[in-house]
């Protein structure tokens, strides 16, 4: 094979997982802005407005799951927002990094993005989360085919301590 692509896949699979990481880690970031725990019940709330009858009780639930504390939600979001994007950029922890990134997407994608709807004339987005959620699937995908990178923590952990692939690695053994 001789594409660039191929032969600088090293360096890839490590820079869309840093570039990666450096979005989560902002998007974490910003649910530390003054007044996003205020905005927070609303943006529920308003996620399910507009959507289909069957969804309303799902919009409804989540909305007064938060409404008593919802500075605790935004918070606990923004936290595991922020470790999500540190552990991308310094490939710590990738198969839970990448398995937990692609349910807490799906959760986001569902909930405050509400499904990226409601969808109707003039509906041109489904959301980021889903798209969040195939990049993680993505980052499984190349991590098991390509094996483990050789610029991340995981990489040097496993050397001296071998059960850690458990955690790090999803199958393939090769060192590319």
């Amino acid at each position: 094979m001789d594409s660039w692509f191929f032969r600088n896949r090293t360096f890839m699979k490590t820079f869309m997982r840093v570039v990666f990481g450096f979005v989560w880690l902002v998007d974490g970031m910003l649910k530390f802005q003054p007044g996003m725990a205020d905005a927070f019940t609303q943006m529920i709330t308003s996620a399910g407005q507009g959507q289909p009858a069957f969804l309303q009780p799902w919009f409804f639930f989540w909305a007064g799951a938060v409404s008593p504390h919802p500075a605790f939600f935004v918070y606990l979001i923004g936290t595991s927002e922020v470790l999500l994007g540190l552990a991308l950029i310094f490939g710590f922890m990738r198969k839970a990094a990448y398995s937990l990134g692609a349910l807490l997407s799906l959760v986001i994608w569902a909930v405050p993005e509400g499904f990226g709807g409601p969808y109707g004339p003039g509906s041109t987005d489904i959301g980021t989360g889903i798209i969040y959620c195939f990049m993680f699937i993505s980052l499984i995908i190349i991590n098991a085919t390509y094996g483990p990178s050789m610029f991340s923590l995981d990489y040097f952990i496993e050397k001296r301590l071998k059960w850690w692939k458990k955690i790090a690695e999803f199958g393939s053994d090769k060192r590319r």
